[in-house]
Protein backbone atom coordinates (compact mmCIF):
# COMPACT_ATOMS: atom_id res chain seq x y z
CA UNK A 1 0.00 0.00 0.00
CA UNK A 2 2.90 2.67 -0.85
CA UNK A 3 2.24 4.00 2.60
CA UNK A 4 -1.15 2.04 2.65
CA UNK A 5 -1.76 -0.24 5.51
CA UNK A 6 -3.35 -2.75 3.19
CA UNK A 7 -0.65 -3.15 0.87
CA UNK A 8 -0.25 -2.16 -3.01
CA UNK A 9 -2.13 -4.94 -4.50
CA UNK A 10 -5.12 -4.49 -2.23
CA UNK A 11 -4.88 -0.26 -2.73
CA UNK A 12 -5.04 -1.28 -6.37
CA UNK A 13 -8.39 -3.02 -5.70
CA UNK A 14 -9.89 -0.73 -3.60
CA UNK A 15 -8.94 2.37 -6.21
CA UNK A 16 -10.66 -0.29 -9.24
CA UNK A 17 -13.53 -0.34 -6.94
CA UNK A 18 -14.09 3.04 -6.41
CA UNK A 19 -13.87 3.91 -9.90
CA UNK A 20 -16.48 1.20 -10.65
CA UNK A 21 -18.95 3.63 -9.08
CA UNK A 22 -19.10 3.79 -5.62
CA UNK A 23 -21.28 6.42 -4.15
CA UNK A 24 -20.88 8.27 -0.84
CA UNK A 25 -24.13 8.98 0.62
CA UNK A 26 -23.64 11.12 3.60
CA UNK A 27 -26.60 13.25 3.83
CA UNK A 28 -28.90 10.31 4.97
CA UNK A 29 -27.83 9.65 8.12
CA UNK A 30 -27.25 11.99 10.82
CA UNK A 31 -23.17 13.11 12.02
CA UNK A 32 -24.75 11.62 15.48
CA UNK A 33 -26.17 8.37 13.72
CA UNK A 34 -22.68 7.97 12.18
CA UNK A 35 -20.14 8.21 15.24
CA UNK A 36 -22.74 5.77 16.89
CA UNK A 37 -22.46 3.44 14.19
CA UNK A 38 -18.63 3.84 13.96
CA UNK A 39 -17.85 3.97 17.98
CA UNK A 40 -19.56 0.51 17.90
CA UNK A 41 -17.62 -1.00 15.01
CA UNK A 42 -14.34 0.13 16.64
CA UNK A 43 -15.05 -1.03 20.24
CA UNK A 44 -15.46 -4.62 18.38
CA UNK A 45 -19.09 -5.24 17.63
CA UNK A 46 -20.28 -7.02 14.81
CA UNK A 47 -22.73 -5.57 11.87
CA UNK A 48 -25.96 -7.35 13.42
CA UNK A 49 -25.51 -6.12 16.71
CA UNK A 50 -24.04 -2.22 15.53
CA UNK A 51 -27.61 -2.51 13.60
CA UNK A 52 -29.33 -3.43 17.08
CA UNK A 53 -27.86 -1.11 19.01
CA UNK A 54 -27.96 1.98 17.22
CA UNK A 55 -31.57 1.12 15.14
CA UNK A 56 -30.36 1.20 11.43
CA UNK A 57 -29.79 -1.10 8.81
CA UNK A 58 -27.70 -3.51 7.66
CA UNK A 59 -26.87 -1.23 3.97
CA UNK A 60 -26.65 1.68 6.29
CA UNK A 61 -23.68 0.26 8.57
CA UNK A 62 -21.48 -1.51 5.48
CA UNK A 63 -22.21 1.67 3.62
CA UNK A 64 -20.87 3.85 6.36
CA UNK A 65 -18.07 1.02 6.98
CA UNK A 66 -16.53 1.09 3.12
CA UNK A 67 -16.91 4.94 3.32
CA UNK A 68 -14.75 4.85 6.44
CA UNK A 69 -12.42 2.44 5.12
CA UNK A 70 -11.74 3.78 2.09
CA UNK A 71 -10.59 7.46 4.09
CA UNK A 72 -9.20 6.17 6.80
CA UNK A 73 -7.05 4.06 4.15
CA UNK A 74 -6.29 7.12 2.05
CA UNK A 75 -5.89 9.44 5.21
CA UNK A 76 -3.11 7.53 6.83
CA UNK A 77 -1.33 6.65 3.59
CA UNK A 78 -0.53 10.05 3.09
CA UNK A 79 0.34 10.91 6.78
CA UNK A 80 2.11 8.07 8.12
CA UNK A 81 5.23 8.82 6.19
CA UNK A 82 9.27 10.24 7.39
CA UNK A 83 8.56 8.25 10.26
CA UNK A 84 11.92 7.95 12.54
CA UNK A 85 10.97 4.50 14.29
CA UNK A 86 14.31 3.05 15.76
CA UNK A 87 12.74 -0.25 16.81
CA UNK A 88 9.97 -2.10 14.06
CA UNK A 89 8.14 -5.51 15.14
CA UNK A 90 6.35 -7.37 11.99
CA UNK A 91 3.55 -10.34 12.13
CA UNK A 92 0.96 -11.86 10.68
CA UNK A 93 -2.56 -12.45 12.08
CA UNK A 94 -4.91 -14.88 10.79
CA UNK A 95 -8.75 -14.77 9.92
CA UNK A 96 -10.76 -15.79 6.76
CA UNK A 97 -13.05 -14.79 4.20
CA UNK A 98 -16.49 -16.83 2.95
CA UNK A 99 -15.05 -19.99 4.73
CA UNK A 100 -12.76 -21.39 6.21
CA UNK A 101 -10.14 -23.11 3.91
CA UNK A 102 -11.07 -26.46 4.60
CA UNK A 103 -14.82 -25.76 3.27
CA UNK A 104 -14.20 -23.77 0.53
CA UNK A 105 -15.94 -25.28 -2.75
CA UNK A 106 -13.93 -26.95 -5.36
CA UNK A 107 -14.33 -24.43 -8.30
CA UNK A 108 -13.29 -21.55 -5.64
CA UNK A 109 -10.04 -22.93 -4.53
CA UNK A 110 -7.31 -20.46 -4.58
CA UNK A 111 -9.15 -17.68 -5.63
CA UNK A 112 -8.16 -14.56 -3.87
CA UNK A 113 -10.15 -13.43 -0.81
CA UNK A 114 -11.82 -16.87 -0.32
CA UNK A 115 -10.77 -18.87 2.75
CA UNK A 116 -7.40 -18.22 4.53
CA UNK A 117 -6.49 -14.04 4.36
CA UNK A 118 -3.40 -12.70 6.44
CA UNK A 119 -3.08 -9.45 7.67
CA UNK A 120 0.55 -8.34 7.85
CA UNK A 121 1.39 -5.75 10.53
CA UNK A 122 4.40 -3.79 11.25
CA UNK A 123 4.68 -1.76 14.84
CA UNK A 124 7.17 0.76 16.23
CA UNK A 125 7.85 -0.91 19.42
CA UNK A 126 8.33 2.66 21.33
CA UNK A 127 5.58 5.03 20.04
CA UNK A 128 2.94 1.60 19.17
CA UNK A 129 2.30 2.91 16.03
CA UNK A 130 0.75 0.63 13.84
CA UNK A 131 3.21 2.38 11.09
CA UNK A 132 1.81 0.16 8.13
CA UNK A 133 -0.42 -3.54 7.41
CA UNK A 134 -1.50 -5.43 4.52
CA UNK A 135 -4.15 -7.77 3.90
CA UNK A 136 -3.34 -10.59 1.76
CA UNK A 137 -1.88 -14.21 1.43
CA UNK A 138 1.00 -15.37 3.47
CA UNK A 139 3.35 -16.04 0.50
CA UNK A 140 6.57 -14.61 -0.79
CA UNK A 141 4.91 -11.75 -3.25
CA UNK A 142 2.59 -10.38 -0.23
CA UNK A 143 5.60 -10.23 2.01
CA UNK A 144 7.54 -8.25 -0.62
CA UNK A 145 4.97 -5.63 -1.85
CA UNK A 146 4.48 -5.27 2.22
CA UNK A 147 7.94 -5.24 3.50
CA UNK A 148 8.74 -1.96 0.40
CA UNK A 149 6.11 -0.73 1.52
CA UNK A 150 7.33 -0.62 5.68
CA UNK A 151 10.83 0.80 4.11
CA UNK A 152 9.05 3.69 2.26
CA UNK A 153 8.01 4.91 5.42
CA UNK A 154 10.97 5.22 7.50
CA UNK A 155 13.70 7.72 7.57
CA UNK A 156 16.74 5.92 9.23
CA UNK A 157 18.38 2.79 10.10
CA UNK A 158 15.92 0.58 12.11
CA UNK A 159 16.41 -2.43 13.98
CA UNK A 160 13.75 -5.36 12.82
CA UNK A 161 12.48 -8.17 14.46
CA UNK A 162 9.94 -10.74 12.68
CA UNK A 163 8.70 -14.20 13.15
CA UNK A 164 10.95 -16.76 11.31
CA UNK A 165 8.42 -17.00 8.50
CA UNK A 166 10.91 -17.90 5.51
CA UNK A 167 9.59 -15.00 2.77
CA UNK A 168 10.73 -12.70 5.10
CA UNK A 169 14.47 -13.00 4.63
CA UNK A 170 13.98 -12.24 1.31
CA UNK A 171 11.92 -9.65 1.30
CA UNK A 172 13.73 -7.39 4.22
CA UNK A 173 16.99 -7.90 2.22
CA UNK A 174 14.99 -6.55 -1.57
CA UNK A 175 13.10 -3.90 0.57
CA UNK A 176 16.23 -2.29 3.21
CA UNK A 177 19.50 -3.88 1.18
CA UNK A 178 21.80 -3.90 3.70
CA UNK A 179 20.80 -0.79 5.63
CA UNK A 180 19.04 -2.84 8.72
CA UNK A 181 20.04 -4.57 11.65
CA UNK A 182 17.50 -7.38 11.06
CA UNK A 183 16.65 -10.66 13.55
CA UNK A 184 14.20 -13.25 13.66
CA UNK A 185 12.33 -14.52 16.96
CA UNK A 186 11.50 -18.23 16.31
CA UNK A 187 9.45 -19.90 18.62
CA UNK A 188 9.18 -23.98 19.31
CA UNK A 189 5.82 -25.38 19.87
CA UNK A 190 4.33 -28.33 22.08
CA UNK A 191 1.21 -29.14 22.90
CA UNK A 192 -0.39 -29.17 26.63
CA UNK A 193 -1.60 -32.76 27.39
CA UNK A 194 -3.81 -31.04 29.76
CA UNK A 195 -5.21 -27.99 27.53
CA UNK A 196 -8.97 -28.74 25.80
CA UNK A 197 -7.71 -29.00 22.20
CA UNK A 198 -10.37 -26.52 21.33
CA UNK A 199 -9.97 -23.29 22.82
CA UNK A 200 -6.22 -23.75 23.85
CA UNK A 201 -3.30 -22.88 21.95
CA UNK A 202 -0.22 -24.58 21.64
CA UNK A 203 2.53 -23.90 24.12
CA UNK A 204 5.99 -22.28 23.38
CA UNK A 205 8.49 -24.57 24.70
CA UNK A 206 11.64 -22.33 23.78
CA UNK A 207 13.08 -19.05 21.48
CA UNK A 208 15.79 -18.59 19.03
CA UNK A 209 16.50 -15.18 18.64
CA UNK A 210 18.68 -15.32 14.99
CA UNK A 211 20.76 -12.70 13.92
CA UNK A 212 20.16 -12.38 9.93
CA UNK A 213 21.83 -9.15 8.75
CA UNK A 214 23.82 -6.48 10.41
CA UNK A 215 24.44 -5.55 14.14
CA UNK A 216 20.94 -6.13 15.69
CA UNK A 217 20.99 -5.45 19.79
CA UNK A 218 19.81 -9.11 20.78
CA UNK A 219 17.87 -7.33 23.77
CA UNK A 220 15.91 -6.16 21.91
CA UNK A 221 14.83 -8.76 19.55
CA UNK A 222 11.30 -9.27 20.04
CA UNK A 223 7.76 -9.20 18.80
CA UNK A 224 5.71 -8.96 22.03
CA UNK A 225 4.65 -5.58 21.46
CA UNK A 226 3.38 -6.88 17.73
CA UNK A 227 1.88 -9.79 19.48
CA UNK A 228 0.42 -8.05 21.76
CA UNK A 229 -1.44 -5.95 19.13
CA UNK A 230 -2.69 -8.91 17.44
CA UNK A 231 -4.46 -9.39 20.38
CA UNK A 232 -6.16 -6.13 20.71
CA UNK A 233 -7.26 -6.47 16.61
CA UNK A 234 -9.21 -9.84 17.65
CA UNK A 235 -10.87 -8.22 20.90
CA UNK A 236 -11.95 -4.60 18.67
CA UNK A 237 -12.23 -5.99 15.35
CA UNK A 238 -15.58 -8.52 15.59
CA UNK A 239 -14.21 -9.74 11.77
CA UNK A 240 -11.01 -11.45 13.70
CA UNK A 241 -12.45 -12.77 17.22
CA UNK A 242 -12.36 -16.85 17.36
CA UNK A 243 -14.64 -19.98 17.13
CA UNK A 244 -17.96 -17.07 16.55
CA UNK A 245 -19.91 -16.36 13.23
CA UNK A 246 -18.92 -12.98 12.98
CA UNK A 247 -16.10 -13.60 10.16
CA UNK A 248 -15.83 -11.84 7.20
CA UNK A 249 -18.30 -12.85 3.81
CA UNK A 250 -16.35 -10.32 1.86
CA UNK A 251 -12.73 -9.08 1.74
CA UNK A 252 -13.60 -5.58 1.24
CA UNK A 253 -15.16 -5.32 4.26
CA UNK A 254 -12.67 -7.06 6.01
CA UNK A 255 -10.17 -4.50 4.40
CA UNK A 256 -12.38 -1.85 5.51
CA UNK A 257 -12.68 -3.09 9.38
CA UNK A 258 -8.70 -3.01 9.64
CA UNK A 259 -8.44 0.35 7.42
CA UNK A 260 -11.01 1.61 10.46
CA UNK A 261 -9.61 -0.31 13.56
CA UNK A 262 -5.92 0.94 12.57
CA UNK A 263 -7.17 4.68 12.37
CA UNK A 264 -8.81 4.83 15.98
CA UNK A 265 -6.30 2.53 17.35
CA UNK A 266 -3.26 5.26 15.98
CA UNK A 267 -5.24 8.68 16.34
CA UNK A 268 -8.16 8.33 18.96
CA UNK A 269 -7.59 5.70 21.52
CA UNK A 270 -5.00 6.43 24.31
CA UNK A 271 -2.27 4.23 24.88
CA UNK A 272 -2.14 2.92 28.69
CA UNK A 273 2.19 2.42 27.89
CA UNK A 274 1.82 5.93 26.47
CA UNK A 275 0.94 8.17 29.72
CA UNK A 276 -2.90 7.92 28.08
CA UNK A 277 -2.01 9.58 24.66
CA UNK A 278 -2.24 7.35 21.25
CA UNK A 279 0.50 6.12 19.66
CA UNK A 280 0.24 8.96 16.22
CA UNK A 281 0.63 11.73 19.30
CA UNK A 282 3.64 9.71 20.73
CA UNK A 283 5.37 9.31 16.96
CA UNK A 284 4.85 13.14 16.40
CA UNK A 285 2.25 12.35 13.49
CA UNK A 286 -0.63 14.16 15.33
CA UNK A 287 -0.89 17.18 17.66
CA UNK A 288 -3.76 15.90 19.39
CA UNK A 289 -6.11 13.21 20.53
CA UNK A 290 -8.95 12.42 17.37
CA UNK A 291 -12.27 11.59 18.59
CA UNK A 292 -14.84 9.15 16.27
CA UNK A 293 -16.50 12.31 15.28
CA UNK A 294 -12.83 13.67 14.26
CA UNK A 295 -13.30 10.11 11.68
CA UNK A 296 -16.64 11.15 10.96
CA UNK A 297 -16.00 14.49 9.69
CA UNK A 298 -13.03 12.93 7.77
CA UNK A 299 -15.25 10.44 5.88
CA UNK A 300 -17.39 13.85 4.77
CA UNK A 301 -13.95 15.94 4.04
CA UNK A 302 -13.23 12.32 1.96
CA UNK A 303 -16.83 12.42 0.06
CA UNK A 304 -16.99 16.27 -0.54
CA UNK A 305 -14.94 16.23 -3.81
CA UNK A 306 -15.82 13.29 -5.37
CA UNK A 307 -19.74 13.86 -4.88
CA UNK A 308 -20.10 17.53 -5.41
Amino acid sequence: MAACHLGGMVKKQLGQRWDKGHTMNMNKTSRERRIQIVTALVEGNSIASTCRMVGVAKNTVLRLLAEAGFACFDFQDRELRDLTSRRVQCNEIWAFVHAKAKNVPADRKGEFGIGDVWTWTAIDADSKLMISWMVGGRDAGTANTFMNDVASRLTNRVQLTTDGHAPYLNAVEGAFGADIDYAQLIKRYGEDPNAEKRYSPAVCTGIEKRVVMGDPDKAHVSTSYVERSNLSIRMATRRFTRVTNAFSKRLDNLEHSVSLYFMYYNFCRPHRTLKGIPPAMAAGVADRVWTVGDIVDLIDEYADPIIG
